[in-house]
């Protein structure tokens, strides 16, 4: 029997499943959900209960690398979380590793008053 092997994608979407499987976000503490592309980096703070989406931020409304699109798109969204009255969240770093651009975001956020 064959071993077959995975791409990254398939695997950052396995880690994905896996990692949804345990976290769920509700209207007091929605999951802040990251999407990290080539050029951009996005979050949502999502309410899964009710399947919408609370706030947004992403990586095209700033100029700069992906490094610091991440410190800026962090930063926002914690500043549309705190006026959705949103104080502590979820976080669901998407499959990624918690490195470089989603450790930068997360600490960002974190900086600007969101608790995870």
């Amino acid at each position: 029997m064959a071993t077959q092997t995975l791409t990254k994608s398939e695997q950052r979407a396995r880690r994905h499943r896996r990692i949804r499987a345990r976290i769920n976000g509700t209207a007091e503490r929605p999951r802040l959900a990251v999407y990290r592309s080539n050029r951009f980096i996005s979050v949502q703070l999502i309410d899964d209960i009710a399947g919408k989406t609370i706030a947004a931020a992403h990586g095209r409304e700033f100029k700069g690398s992906l490094t610091e699109q991440a410190l800026a798109v962090g930063k926002v969204i914690a500043e549309r979380a705190k006026a959705a009255g949103i104080t502590t969240v979820v976080f669901d770093r998407g499959g990624y590793t918690y490195a470089a651009q989603i450790k930068g975001l997360a600490d960002a956020a974190r900086e600007g008053g969101l608790t995870f």
